[in-house]
């Protein structure tokens, strides 16, 4: 066997982590800055760091790291190695300790749950999970290494919203038929007709139980097929040759990672709903204010009307000051708002143009990643085109979630005849949305800016927590919700999303907001069908997989194998 891969070089390594706050300092703080200003028992003060200490959660960085040292590190782990950092006892994954963590974590979950629950029974030794983890460790740094060289943004924010946009528009159309029943088709049938997906053939019936028990054969087929072409291109040729090695990898991401994530319950409507609800009350918590208007006017009350010997303001029976206060002060309060936050706007638009224009064009960049690329090429393959970001799928995805050609075609016409002109139409001799135009590298600037790496730990542990709940396998699936229960969830859901439109938006789009939740209900019907959902979470897979491992693209999984020496 090789020995493990040393760590990528100095410029590849991240700054060291500084060590971890508890949450429960941060939480101490909110409550002296709301306690108010009175005298408290010693009794309680002394209860209040006992229960902020007794809510410790799993995906903190300790908690994490036990699990890893527990499941991972238990033999090889000596008494002087307890104090080691994780980065010292495994194998690299990455060039970032904290991605490493939250991998090893997702790892460690997987080995305990599925790989120690039979081979802790034959034998107690830990080779076996050593090379497994080498080689998923082998893999992950190739991918990283490939995706230093795929065009992200594009990916992200052109591609990935084209396959989101036809599968709205395809149910959309399957769910609008006019045609009569002796010659009606099912909403299922047309939507694959428009999106076939051979892992999705025959399309299941519930009168035909051999449609649905063959679907799921092929559904199975072809998620072994796929980890195996992946693993035909990342791992070195002596552990591609260990054929039980090799299926004990592909059973694991095919069947546990890929069977229980895409093909369980995450692509059933009602998770969807759910978790898009989670998400905006996240998102809510993040943007609220630390302090609530009653702790301000607790505050801000004098000492007489603290002790009973004024009247409470809500109590004083003079007018108030909005009813003192004229029409015309109330014009120039509201210009001088708008005004402020119009210079605001403009400083910040002005420096971001200036701090693009410092920074190097994304065809430059595009050249350099096709240069450097370790892929090899076997054939000629076109220069790749770069597109002006204006012209990204991710705008025609929200105007088709608005429905912006039914409901406003004034506006969606309006919308694209400025794109036309930024894009197409010189200004001043240049043409400001083209490719390295002035709006181009502005928004380039902004994606690159506010989409950091530094986000990606967070979204690895929230998979983590979504996927494993308590770092273990979730519970068996319980029986989906009833009719009522759905609808209920779909209407939480359009709630939560309506609460972000502000009120104006709603009086200039002529709604009530009862309304407008009816009409986001509506909306959110499309992901209601978790057959239909298959066909989307497939094509985005095989998008990505194809942008990684352009190989895939070009031979089968049984000529990958042939390629590297292998008999199938």
């Amino acid at each position: 066997m090789t020995q493990p891969l040393l760590r990528p070089p100095i410029t590849l390594q991240p700054r060291p982590k500084a060590n971890p706050t508890s949450s429960s300092s941060s939480i101490g703080s909110q409550i002296t800055v709301k306690t108010p200003q009175h005298s408290r028992a010693p009794s309680e003060t002394r209860k209040a760091p006992t229960a902020l200490s007794s809510a410790t959660p799993i995906t903190t960085d300790k908690v994490t790291a036990l699990l890893i040292r527990r499941v991972l590190c238990s033999q090889q782990t000596s008494a002087p190695d307890e104090a080691r950092p994780i980065d010292e006892l495994l194998p690299p994954l990455s060039s970032s300790n904290e991605i490493d963590l939250q991998l090893y974590a997702i790892i460690a979950i997987v080995v305990k749950e599925l790989v120690y629950s039979w081979y802790g029974k034959i034998t107690p030794d830990q080779t076996f999970v050593e090379e497994v983890v080498r080689i998923i460790a082998h893999c992950t740094r190739a991918l990283e290494e490939r995706l230093r060289r795929i065009d992200l943004e594009g990916l992200v924010f052109d591609e990935i919203p084209e396959l989101i946009e036809s599968h709205i528009l395809a149910y959309r159309f399957s769910h609008a038929s006019i045609q009569t029943p002796p010659r009606f088709n099912s909403p299922r049938a047309v939507y694959h007709g428009l999106n076939p997906h051979p892992a999705l053939s025959p399309v299941p019936e519930p009168s035909l139980e051999t449609s649905t028990t063959l679907q799921a054969k092929h559904e199975a087929d072809y998620r072994q097929l796929l980890v195996q072409g992946a693993l035909a291109v990342l791992l070195p040729t002596e552990d591609l040759e260990n054929a039980c090695l090799r299926t004990l990898v592909t059973d694991v991401m095919a069947e546990t990672i890929l069977g229980k994530s895409i093909g369980g319950r995450v692509c059933e409507g009602w998770f969807i709903w759910t978790s898009i609800t989670k998400l905006v009350d996240e998102v809510k918590a993040l943007s609220k204010p630390r302090t609530t208007g009653e702790e301000i006017e607790v505050d801000t009350r004098s000492r007489l009307e603290k002790f009973g010997l004024l009247s409470e303001r809500g109590d004083d029976t003079r007018p108030t000051m909005d009813g003192r206060r004229s029409t015309v002060s109330k014009v120039i309060w509201r210009v001088l708002q708008y005004g402020y936050l119009a210079i605001i706007g403009l400083q910040f638009i002005i420096s971001g143009l200036f701090a693009a224009s410092s920074e190097p064009r994304r065809s430059s960049w595009s050249r350099k990643a096709a240069a450097d690329s370790p892929i090899v090429k076997t054939t000629e393959t076109p220069a790749v085109v770069l597109r002006p970001l204006l012209d990204f799928k991710i705008f025609s995805l929200l105007s088709t979630l608005l429905d912006l050609s039914f409901r406003m075609p004034w506006l969606c016409g309006s919308i694209a005849l400025l794109q036309h002109h930024l894009i197409q139409s010189p200004l001043f001799l240049i043409r400001v949305g083209a490719v390295d135009g002035l709006l181009d590298q502005y928004l380039h600037h902004l994606l690159t800016t506010h989409l950091n790496p530094s986000l990606i730990p967070s979204v690895l542990s929230t998979i983590r927590t979504t996927l494993f709940p308590k770092n273990a396998l979730p519970p068996p699936v319980p029986d989906p919700p009833s009719p009522e229960q759905q609808t209920e969830l779909k209407c939480k859901c359009a709630e939560a999303l309506c609460s972000f439109f502000p009120d104006i938006l709603n009086r200039a789009a002529g709604l009530s907001r009862e309304e407008l939740v009816q009409e986001v209900e509506l909306e959110l019907d499309v992901w209601s069908d978790a057959y239909l959902n298959k066909h989307l979470a497939y094509q985005i897979l095989e998008l990505v997989v194809v942008k990684i491992l352009p190989e895939m693209g070009e031979k089968g999984v049984k000529e990958l194998m042939e390629a590297r020496g292998i008999e199938v």
